[in-house]
């Protein structure tokens, strides 16, 4: 409907009511056949009605009487073309990311801004405004050719690392994993990769989500109740996907040009061929940090580097560079979750709970609440 309308606001008032229809319709007369060419023919037929109220879009309008629905549409051509619609260089990064995260992954406004760590209102006006640019540049529906394609290709990734994470540990009060995002972030990434065969940074990413994807099931036990890396059945991690993991980090590696997710992607592989949490290298965990750091001075990465820290300088190091960001991660709760766990380390149990309940405050994740609330109550 995008490439058809040129209108993502529209659009997604004609998907909306589509949805809509099919969920008054479909319980009383059972899913058709065709459940996708349904809904696309609703939302044409809805389109049409909306946009005869206005003159602007006679073009438009013609457009939608002459086309025909193709029963099987093509996704993973369109889902492209709507990603590097999205991240055209118009736009700010920051919108970009957004806008992409809401138009092609559907996450909701909330889980937008939970992940760029701004409130809620702040990101709608981000996402308001990307949309509105689109439509008054004139910004063209399609997958860039040539030498416009590679420099569009780092927020293409960047969202698609978000939809990733956003999948593997969810944002949501409603579900602690959304295996189906996480794989669907993965394949998207495939699709980046077979449209820009052999760049590195693609394929850092595709490795990265393989590697965290191939120890997935140890992550959660029989009640849903989330393992930390530590205490997971190692033997529960999936051996081949780890090794098509490494095989493609090798691949990515061979090309000498190192970027942030390949060595995310190093990092995970490290722990995914460690046999137990007391042998990994812990140290070359840090230096892999450490020169992440020298590519991006994130304070996410930097609390991520302490945890690792703690393993090799002792829980005291480690809690002076978590106190160091306490302004920047201060609505961030695994901030306050890493710094309780260092607390009680060092013995300060009530210092320790007191940061696990600011973290309890700050967490939506079922999973990620309920860790906190045992280890509140034990």
């Amino acid at each position: 409907m995008v490439r058809i309308i040129g209108n993502f606001d529209i659009a997604e008032e004609v998907v909306q009511d589509s949805l809509l229809a099919a969920l008054e319709t479909w319980p009383e007369q059972g899913i058709p056949d065709r459940p996708g060419a349904w809904l696309m023919t609703t939302a044409r037929r809805r389109a049409i009605d909306l946009l005869r109220r206005d003159h602007r879009y006679a073009d438009k309008v013609a457009l939608l009487e002459r086309s025909t629905v193709n029963p099987d549409p093509p996704e993973a051509d369109d889902r492209l073309r709507l990603i590097f619609t999205c991240c055209h260089p118009a736009l700010a990064t920051e919108a970009q990311v957004a806008l992409t995260l809401r138009a092609v992954a559907g996450f909701t406004t909330q889980e937008i801004a939970a992940a760029f760590l701004v409130s809620e209102p702040t990101m709608a006006q981000r996402i308001v405004r990307a949309k509105r640019k689109i439509v008054e540049a004139n910004i063209p529906y399609r997958v860039p050719q040539g030498p416009e394609l590679v420099p569009r290709v780092d927020a293409v990734l960047a969202v698609l690392y978000l939809m990733f994470n956003e999948g593997y540990l969810s944002h949501s009060p409603a579900t602690a994993m959304r295996r189906d995002l996480a794989e669907d972030a993965q394949w998207l990434t495939l699709l980046v990769d077979r449209l820009m065969p052999n760049q590195p940074e693609v394929l850092g990413l595709l490795a990265l989500t393989m590697l965290n994807l191939a120890r997935s099931a140890a992550r959660f036990d029989a009640a849903g109740e989330m393992v930390l890396l530590p205490d997971q059945d190692r033997a529960l991690w999936d051996r081949a996907k780890i090794a098509e993991g490494i095989s493609t980090l090798e691949r990515a590696g061979s090309m000498r040009a190192p970027g942030p997710y390949q060595l995310q992607a190093a990092i995970a592989a490290v722990h995914a061929e460690s046999r137990s949490w007391q042998e990994t290298d812990w140290p070359q965990i840090v230096r892999l940090y450490d020169a992440l750091l020298g590519m991006s001075s994130s304070p996410v990465v930097r609390l991520n580097r302490a945890v690792a820290l703690a393993q090799v300088a002792g829980p005291e190091v480690a809690l002076g560079e978590v106190n160091d960001l306490a302004i920047a991660l201060a609505g961030y709760h695994l901030l306050h979750s890493t710094r309780a766990e260092l607390l009680d380390q060092l013995g300060e149990h009530q210092l320790a709970r007191e940061a696990r309940l600011r973290a309890l405050e700050l967490c939506q994740n079922p999973a990620e609440r309920s860790l906190l609330e045992r280890k509140l109550a034990g």
